[in-house]
């Protein structure tokens, strides 16, 4: 059995690393991740993470365990995905600025004929940003890759003010709840490390 991230994200190659996996492949789903933009967030999460690994587990062999997640920042219910240009960077960071939003992932693992599809939620609270400290973060590159336009675990940092939830889930893996589902597929990862 091999263990397959359907992701080709560093953070998401970095977070299984840290829950203990080595030795996993990754691959590159080929998805159309046009969904009905009246859907739910957690929704929207929950079927892009099922296409992507559905896509990888199509050119699997059957015995392997396929991980894929997919990640949302939400404000005030319209869904804000990784940005554009730099004018798409600064009007998503102007708004977040001195506000609360939400960050959705969601997580499928595949192996034969088991699948299980969730989702995890975090609330994040921006302080006031000047829009001078945007224009220096966009300079920075760090927000063109990223849902919502900022990386928790970089600059953006200095942005949040509050978390509640999932630290992890921002950065684009729950490793909490993919854990639990990994647990479903009998995957012992506390095991796995003390070997």
């Amino acid at each position: 059995m091999d263990i397959i991230l359907a992701s080709q994200s560093p953070r998401r190659r970095e977070l299984l690393g840290q829950m203990g996996l080595k030795g996993f492949k990754v691959a590159s789903p080929d998805v159309d991740e046009d969904v009905d933009e009246n859907l739910h967030p957690s929704l929207v999460v929950e079927e892009l993470s099922l296409r992507k690994a559905k896509a990888v587990a199509a050119h699997a062999d059957g015995e392997d365990l396929i991980i894929a997640a997919d990640t949302v920042v939400a404000l005030e219910g319209t869904v804000l995905g990784k940005p554009a240009d730099e004018g798409d960077a600064f009007s998503i960071l102007s708004a977040l600025s001195g506000n609360r939003h939400y960050v959705y992932t969601g997580v499928t693992v595949i192996r034969g004929g088991k699948v299980v599809t969730q989702h995890e939620v975090t609330t994040v609270t921006f302080r006031d940003i000047d829009p001078q400290e945007i224009d220096n973060y966009i300079a920075t590159g760090e927000p063109m890759d990223k849902a919502g336009a900022y990386g928790i675990q970089g600059l953006g940092a200095l942005f949040i003010s509050g978390i509640d939830g999932d630290y992890f889930n921002v950065m684009g893996l729950p490793i909490y709840r993919l854990g639990r589902i990994l647990a479903e597929f009998d995957l012992n990862l506390l095991a796995l490390a003390a070997d």
